[in-house]
């Protein structure tokens, strides 16, 4: 079953890999392969306390999505409850864009 999240997870990934620009996603998967544990470890932390304090500037609640997925990568009781999380929020996001394109119909 874990298996099952895992690849969720990595379909998540390459959604947000393909929705950034080519360096950016350069580096996303660079922090992907298996060898960047030690690097993406305190990343996903740093992010994830930077969407906690998501009032102050600079920082956005958009890290702590972010984090969560990094370091499900690395904690396999967090990848059930982030792949379940991800799919809600992609399917909230289709809903979304099929309200818009209904609109837009019209």
């Amino acid at each position: 079953m874990s298996a099952f999240y895992r690849q969720e997870i990595d379909r998540h990934f390459a959604w947000f890999e393909a929705k950034l620009p080519p360096r950016p996603a350069r580096f996303v998967g660079w922090l992907r392969r298996p060898s960047s544990r030690y690097v993406r470890i305190p990343l996903a932390i740093l992010l994830i306390v930077g969407g906690i304090f998501s009032i102050l500037p600079v920082l956005g609640l958009w890290m702590l999505p972010l984090g969560l997925l990094l370091f499900a990568q690395d904690v396999p009781f967090l990848q059930k409850p982030v792949a379940q999380l991800l799919g809600w929020v992609e399917r909230k996001w289709i809903e979304r864009d099929a309200k818009r394109a209904a609109k837009r119909a019209r």
